[in-house]
């Protein structure tokens, strides 16, 4: 009886974790269902009911959370991904300042060194001029002929 009350509790315990570890084609599954629903709502815009649009505009924004819930459980299960190693900043007296989006880079800070590839971490692909750039622990797409930052997410790397 301990066996099995003890095996029931192990099951138990890892399920959440397998439920948790999504493929990665099911993630590009729902970002194929958002811009479906992007091409539905487009549609109905013009040629539809005020409802439908609403309707369309619901199932986008649940579509999104559900793909951003995705990424997180992604990044959960796989934390030996988003390791990344020591930050090197591009001068001696280079000291960490956390930046929003519009801030201007030095081009140093965006150069090939600093490059981040968008596929390998499930970041969404950059326009052209525009590159994914790592600074700090922090990841940046920062317009290269520029250098604002478009947007941000800090504490990228763990």
């Amino acid at each position: 009886m301990r066996k099995l009350i003890l095996a029931s509790a192990i099951a138990a315990a890892l399920l959440p974790a397998a439920a948790m570890a999504q493929s990665y084609g099911e993630v590009r599954q729902d970002q194929r269902d958002t811009r479906q629903d992007a091409r539905r709502l487009q549609h109905d815009r013009y040629a539809g009911d005020p409802r439908d649009v609403r309707a369309d505009r619901r199932d986008i924004r649940q579509d999104r959370q559900e793909t951003r819930e995705d990424w997180r459980d992604y990044r959960r299960a796989h934390p030996d991904v988003y390791r990344g190693g020591g930050y090197v900043g591009p001068r001696a007296d280079w000291r960490y300042r956390p930046v929003a989006v519009g801030y201007r880079f030095d081009p140093v800070f965006y150069g090939q060194r600093y490059w981040v590839d968008p596929v390998r971490y499930r970041l969404p692909a950059a326009a052209p001029y525009t590159r994914w750039v790592r600074y700090g622990n922090d990841v940046a797409l920062v317009n290269v002929r520029t250098g604002r930052v478009i947007t941000i997410y800090g504490g990228f790397f763990l």
